[in-house]
């Protein structure tokens, strides 16, 4: 790979990225996209080699990296592809719709260097040290209850019914949070990923969050906030509150959706859904099929190069956002194979540096989830007349609604 840094003084970045690209963009924000997002970056291969043009919301360009080895050289490459936004946000409107999501924060994911380093640790000890057994525990306590006040009606909307409240329960037992203050973060989370209102929504997360620290310096327990709390990083309060909105963020939106589009793939795919109902096939292997295809954050992991950086025989500007479409890198015909058993290859999770440190616990609970939906309805049906509806977005691969219908069954006791 070609990788060359420009450094001479007269050369003035473009605004936009790649700089030598004077085609059209690609907008990731549109409706189409987020309709059938594998063929558009199929249009991409066919006229980029492995850098796109894109806008992630109008007037906001960016690169889309869709090579798998493109992808992994930048991602390790944290010397010429920080990850702090700062330079870049200056240039951006107040209601820039993407704003809140890449703007910075004092976390791992928007730092660099020796406070990356700092925020890494503290939340690698916080969510090492969750109780897996106590974990798995509360996702059945919190499924129970859930299916219990659908199964009886014959149908329901597995993402509202039972994915985005299970997830909600689940993310305030990692954080020791009571439920009054998670619904205020909740509401929040939901607006913000949306582009409805983000700075009420930053505005409403992060009231709700400095009220959380407050109560667990208070009433410290086995929960990740208490660790966080008393890391020798010694965060303090503004840290706190990031730190915490970052972990909602990932619990509720992400994990969520890992859990609707994987029930989608069981309940539609003949080859595969067939096969996990029938106990030949691990629910964990229809999960992987998931992060492969269709992963609840498709384009992320966003960095922005100190200087303009040529790469691929591709210039690219300081300070303008790198994307890495883990979708489509994880289509990547060098790695791409029809069989995902047991393949780890993704990028779903991140890599290195910038992988996910709470992998486990997120197997673990979107894995509970799914075991304990299919075991006590394995007769349900997807009931999507003109198929599914996907909330348009840059960043994310969520559905709307999870519609299913089943024969009645009584509730099961809990």
């Amino acid at each position: 790979m070609t990788t060359r840094q420009f450094d001479a003084p007269a050369a003035r970045p473009v605004h936009g990225s790649p700089v030598a690209d004077g085609g059209p963009r690609f907008p990731l924000y549109a409706p189409e996209f987020a309709e059938n997002p594998h063929r558009v970056y199929g249009q991409m291969r066919r006229t980029h080699r492995s850098m796109v043009p894109v806008d992630l919301a109008p007037g906001v360009p960016a690169t889309l990296v869709i090579e798998h080895a493109v992808a992994v050289r930048i991602l390790n490459d944290h010397e010429h592809f920080p990850a702090d936004p700062r330079t870049w946000q200056k240039d951006m409107p107040a209601d820039c719709p993407v704003l809140p999501i890449m703007q910075w924060r004092p976390v791992p994911a928007r730092s660099t260097g020796e406070a990356f380093r700092r925020y890494r640790s503290a939340n690698l000890t916080a969510l090492t040290d969750v109780d897996l057994h106590g974990l798995r525990a509360a996702v059945s306590g919190l499924a129970t209850p859930l299916i219990n006040s659908f199964c009886e009606t014959g149908s329901a909307d597995l993402l509202l019914q039972y994915a985005f409240p299970l997830t909600f329960g689940v993310c305030n037992t990692l954080l020791g949070c009571p439920q009054e203050i998670g619904q205020r973060v909740s509401a929040g989370m939901a607006a913000m990923f949306e582009g409805a209102d983000a700075g009420e929504a930053n505005r409403m997360i992060n009231a709700a969050l400095a009220e959380l620290v407050a109560y667990k310096r208070s009433n410290p327990s086995d929960d990740v906030t208490t660790r966080l709390l008393q890391h020798e990083a010694g965060l303090d309060e503004e840290e706190m509150v990031h730190q915490l909105a970052g972990l909602y963020g990932a619990v509720i939106e992400l994990q969520q959706n890992l859990i609707a589009n994987t029930l989608l793939l069981i309940l539609t795919e003949d080859r595969l859904g067939g096969s996990v109902l029938g106990g030949s096939l691990s629910t964990r292997d229809a999960i992987d099929e998931v992060l492969f295809d269709n992963p609840p954050m498709a384009n992320f992991l966003i960095t922005y190069p100190r200087q303009p950086i040529l790469i691929e025989d591709v210039w690219l500007p300081a300070h303008q956002p790198v994307v890495i479409s883990i979708a489509a890198c994880n289509h990547d015909p060098a790695i791409r194979s029809d069989d995902h058993r047991g393949n780890r290859s993704h990028l779903s999770w991140g890599l290195g540096q910038r992988s996910c440190p709470a992998q486990t616990p997120a197997y673990l609970v979107a894995q509970e989830a799914i075991d304990q939906l299919l075991d006590a309805l394995p007769e349900m049906e997807v009931d999507m007349p003109d198929g599914p509806d996907w909330r348009p977005g840059p960043f994310h691969r969520s559905l709307t609604t999870l519609p299913v219908k089943f024969p009645p069954s009584p509730p099961f006791p809990g």
